[in-house]
């Protein structure tokens, strides 16, 4: 399964951007969808995630009231709206096919290769 970030860029700081995360076939189906970001030097850090069937979402505190996961079933994607960008939102951001709807990392496989978000001052 190949999973397909796209999105990312430069922008300033308190703009917005949407990520996309493609799936081939149906390859979301009965799963989660995570989106991780990894900041230079730093360690991956869970964002978001929603569950395919239902569309339950969840945040990291971090992201709450300014990040929205969503997804389209029809186009196997996922999308993640972030808005309010801050310079420290600047990281490369990965989606994932989760077993469960979970920040935990472990869970999550078919990584993508990641879109790289730059928040200015």
């Amino acid at each position: 399964v190949q999973l397909q970030a796209s999105g990312g860029g430069l922008v300033q700081g308190g703009t917005s951007l949407r990520l996309s995360c493609v799936a081939s076939g149906r390859a979301f189906n009965g799963y989660a969808v995570g989106w991780f970001r990894q900041a230079p030097g730093k360690e991956r850090e869970f964002a978001a995630a929603i569950s395919w069937i239902g569309g339950t979402a969840y945040y990291a505190d971090y992201v709450k009231g300014r990040f929205t996961i969503s997804r389209d079933n029809a186009k196997n994607t996922v999308y993640l709206q972030m808005n309010s960008l801050k310079p420290e939102d600047t990281a490369v951001y990965y989606c994932a096919k989760g077993s469960a709807l979970s920040s935990n990392s472990n869970f999550y496989s078919n990584w993508g290769q990641g879109t790289e978000v730059t928040v200015s001052s």
